[in-house]
Order: structure tokens, then C-alpha cells, then sequence
């Protein structure tokens, strides 16, 4: 089984309280071609963060043998998302002089280190320094400031951190499946790599995608993220509440909110009846479709007003002309766009992942957005420079010859 250690191949990881799902990917003439993919259930994460390395493990191992065994790559190095639940974001600035009134690559360099050089929470550290916006002379509005003449050089940037234990915790469970990290990533930025056009970040939008333990959410405008925010409820917490109410197995309340769940019971008719085993082997119980439903959306409800009331606070809830984008598995159930559009008051529609080719059908599923994103996240990495991508620290020896031809040339 060749190795992935040639760069035509890319690898994601999706680790998620619910699932594990690996993507392998090769560059073609035709575009970045799936040729592995496998999933497995996890048992070993809760709210997103890892709770018990040997489940996280085994699952890990599931989903990469699937995939290295349809594709035949082995797999050791991968880009893994990090789920909100153990982010923190911020906005902050930095400002520094242009060296000869003309913007190098050493100019832009200081400018986000400046912006970058936050205290931060104890026990956290930092993820990712997402370039928002640069000024020059206060000029503001300026993408690509290489080669613009000024003297001060501003920079407005997203920083992401994590938690320490989270991240080693994480990256334990990589270690002991034989694969390296080439990089950790956001999981609703890898995501908007998959589900967001350019124009729906341009306008202003907001991703949230919907997980099994968390709902992570960040806010796109004038092309970069803008905002983060997490909330610990997910799908999860939705097939709780069905086993609670209608007193049926877990795995059972699972089956039934995918095959009839509704999340705006307004879409449901009257006298549709379902049947559920009971807990203990008692005998079947019968309800309506519509009290399902309203389970289901008492819960979803609860979601989007929460979100709703951390955008308020954020003063972003006005600045939102593409609306809003649903993703991930727990976005996958008739009625939550017309839930969603109910409490935002916006347009609302479920992302589903594109940008590869091959396995297009399978792929086309909200539950891949995440692990589809990471492939795309690290072919763009691999293609553009730090300047057209989200800037991460210790890039290495190739950003340091590149820095040095633009600063010499």
C-alpha cells in the first residue's frame, strides 16, 4: 500500500462527537479526486472534546483502514479538525511602519504577529490568526497589501485558540494510530471551504454547523471570518430528548428522528402514527408523527435562539445579507431551514459539500462538509501562499525562502 507522503494527496480528518470520517483525496487534470473514504461511530468525545483515547482511537483506526483500503494509500499524515467546543475567538489589531514605504512580505510578517501577540486564556493556545482586513495610512479595505506604498501598515485579524489539553489529547490519539498532524483546523472553517461560495462570505453570512455534541458557528463578511461562537447543544441533545419522551432506547430515538423527524411540526399531518419499541422489552408505544416533532423542534428552537442571542450580543445580527447556512449530520431533517428562517427572520438553507469529484453522491451529505473542507483546506494551503490564506504560525522552510525572495526582489 503506497504512502501519502507525496504532496497530489490530501487527507482529512473529521473527529466528531458521533462519528469518525476520513477523506482521502489525489490532484487530477480533472480537479482533487476522492479515492478513500471511510466513517466509523465514536463513542469517545462529548461536547466535541476526546473523553476516552482508546474509543477515539479504535474509531480513528476504523475510518482511516476503510478509507486506505478502498483507496490503497496509506495513510500518516492528515489534516484534523478541532470542534468549537474547545475553541475560543477573538478579534484583535496590530499596526506597525512600513520599511521602506513600500509593503514586504516582512512588513506583513510583523503586522499579524502584532495583531497576533493577545493574552490568552490560560490553558489555551493559539490556533489560528485569520487575516480580516489590512490599512494602509488608514486606507482600510485592502486584501493583498504586497508592493502597496505607505508608511503604516495595519492589520484586523480572527484569533482562534484551543485548549491545550484538548489539542495533545487529540493529537495522543493521532500519535497512536500513526499519523501525523500536518495541520488542526476549525472545523466551521474547514466546513465553509465546502459549503460557502465567495459571495455568500463577501456579502456577510453566518455557517453553523450543526454536530452531534456542539453547534459551532462563525460569521463570514467581506470575504474572512469575522466572528466564532460555540454552543454545547447538538444532535445528540436532540435524540436525548426523544428516548426521554416517548421512553425508548437511545439507538431507537436515533432511527426514528431519521426517518420521521420533523423539525417544524407545522409540516407534519394529522393522524400520522409511529410505533417505537419501549425501554425494557415493554411492548411497543404508539404516537403521533406531530408529537415527535415537536420534540424535535422545541430543541432546535432552543439552538438557533441561543445562536440568535450571541449574534446580538455581537452586533452581528443585522449584517447578515446572504443569511444563514446550515451544515453537518445533525442539519440533515425536514423542516429546519423553515424553523431557522422562522427565528432569524433571514433567508436559511442546508449546505451540502462540493468541490471534489468522484463519490459525488455519496459526498453531496451534509455529515462530509467538515471532512470535504479539511481536504480543500490543505490543497489551498499547498497551492497559494500565506498572504491568499489563513495565516498559521511555524510554517517553516518554505514561507521562509518565500519571504526572503519578496523581501530581496
Amino acid at each position: 500500500m503506497a504512502a501519502n507522503n507525496y504532496q497530489n494527496i490530501k487527507v482529512g480528518i473529521d473527529i466528531g462527537t458521533s462519528k469518525v470520517v476520513c477523506l482521502i483525496a489525489e490532484s487530477s487534470p480533472d480537479g482533487i479526486n476522492v479515492i478513500g473514504l471511510g466513517s466509523h461511530p465514536s463513542r469517545g468525545l462529548r461536547d466535541g472534546v476526546v473523553v476516552d483515547i482508546e474509543s477515539t482511537v479504535n474509531a480513528i483506526r476504523e475510518a482511516t483502514d476503510r478509507a486506505e483500503m478502498m483507496s490503497g494509500v496509506a495513510v500518516n499524515k492528515a489534516y484534523v479538525g478541532i470542534s468549537g467546543g474547545s475553541s475560543c475567538g477573538l478579534n484583535s489589531e496590530g499596526a506597525v511602519q512600513i520599511r521602506d514605504r513600500k509593503v514586504k512580505a516582512s512588513d506583513v510578517d510583523k503586522v499579524i504577529n502584532s495583531a497576533g501577540a493577545q493574552s490568552i486564556s490560560e490553558g489555551h493556545k493559539m490556533l489560528h490568526i485569520l487575516p480580516r482586513d489590512f490599512l494602509i495610512d488608514q486606507q482600510s479595505g485592502i486584501k493583498e497589501p504586497l508592493g502597496m506604498a505607505g508608511v503604516r501598515l495595519e492589520a484586523k485579524v480572527h484569533l482562534v485558540t484551543c485548549s491545550k489539553n484538548a489539542a495533545e489529547n487529540i493529537d495522543s490519539c493521532m500519535k497512536a494510530c500513526g499519523i501525523s498532524v500536518e495541520n488542526y483546523i476549525l472545523e466551521q472553517l474547514a466546513s465553509s471551504y465546502s459549503v460557502l461560495t465567495e459571495d455568500e462570505k463577501k456579502l456577510g453570512v453566518c455557517l453553523i454547523d450543526l454536530g452531534g455534541g456542539t453547534s459551532d458557528v462563525a460569521i463570514f463578511m467581506n470575504g474572512s471570518i469575522s466572528h466564532t461562537v460555540n454552543i454545547p447543544v447538538g444532535g445528540d441533545h436532540v435524540t436525548n430528548d426523544i428516548a426521554r419522551a416517548i421512553q425508548t432506547p437511545t439507538n431507537q430515538a436515533e432511527e426514528l428522528k431519521k426517518k420521521y423527524g420533523c423539525a417544524f411540526s407545522a409540516l407534519t399531518r394529522e393522524g400520522e402514527q409511529i410505533s417505537s419499541p419501549s425501554i425494557n422489552g415493554r411492548s411497543d408505544k404508539v404516537f403521533s408523527r406531530q408529537a415527535l416533532s415537536d420534540v424535535i423542534e422545541q430543541r432546535y428552537a432552543e439552538i438557533f435562539n441561543l445562536i440568535k442571542q450571541r449574534l446580538a450580543i455581537s452586533d452581528f445580527s443585522q449584517a447578515l445579507p446572504a443569511g444563514f447556512v446550515l451544515t453537518g449530520g445533525a442539519s440533515k431533517i425536514e423542516g429546519i431551514s423553515q424553523l431557522g428562517e422562522e427565528i432569524f427572520q433571514i433567508p436559511v438553507r442546508v449546505g451540502q459539500p462540493s468541490g471534489l469529484v468522484g463519490l459525488t453522491d455519496i459526498l453531496k451529505n451534509p455529515v462530509y462538509s467538515t471532512s470535504v473542507g479539511l481536504v480543500l483546506y490543505g490543497q489551498k494551503e499547498t497551492e497559494e501562499d500565506y498572504l491568499d490564506f489563513a495565516f498559521t504560525r511555524n510554517k517553516g522552510f518554505v514561507n521562509q525562502a518565500f519571504k526572503w525572495i519578496q523581501n530581496n526582489f
